[in-house]
């Protein structure tokens, strides 16, 4: 992975390009080590882990599912499927992945795929006036508010847990 002191990555560039396509603000900030958990980040940022928006990619029928989920707790997939009425959602593999967000596992952000992903937003992170998420890569992260993060995903709002 690139380090601040490198040129910026393709995938963070598409991901700025997204926010302020979306008319959001380009808050992505490059940090020197890797941020690749919501740990890490909440560590780095000086926040709680439950406003760290984890970016995480799910299989359901060959498809991807992007679920927005606070980094302090974990997805119940089983409740989200029968919430939503669809067949199993299983962990997607890295290639998985990476095939879908151009983004690597650890780096995912919610904005700047190659196609629109089906996303779904966990209504726990409206407890925080301002939420991070990954920005492409490792190293970056972006600040947003939940409604705009809502807004420019499209993002279905779903209790996750």
């Amino acid at each position: 992975m690139h380090k601040a002191t490198d040129s910026i990555p393709v995938s963070v560039l598409n991901v700025k390009s997204a926010l302020t396509t979306a008319g959001a603000q380009d808050t992505v900030r490059i940090f020197e080590d890797k941020v690749p958990t919501a740990a890490a980040a909440a560590s780095v940022l000086g926040c709680g882990v439950a406003a760290i928006t984890n970016s995480l990619i799910f299989e359901v029928s060959g498809e991807p599912l992007l679920i927005l989920a606070s980094g302090a707790g974990k997805v119940d997939t089983a409740m989200v499927a029968d919430r939503l009425g669809i067949g199993k959602i299983r962990r997607a593999t890295p290639d998985f992945v990476l095939e879908h967000t151009g983004q690597e596992v650890g780096g995912v952000a919610p904005v700047g795929h190659p196609r629109k992903i089906r996303t779904l937003l966990d209504t726990s992170l409206q407890e925080h006036p301002l939420l991070w998420a990954g920005a492409g890569d490792h190293n970056s992260m972006f600040s947003i508010a939940y409604e705009e993060l809502a807004r420019i995903t499209a993002a279905e709002e779903l209790q996750v847990r």
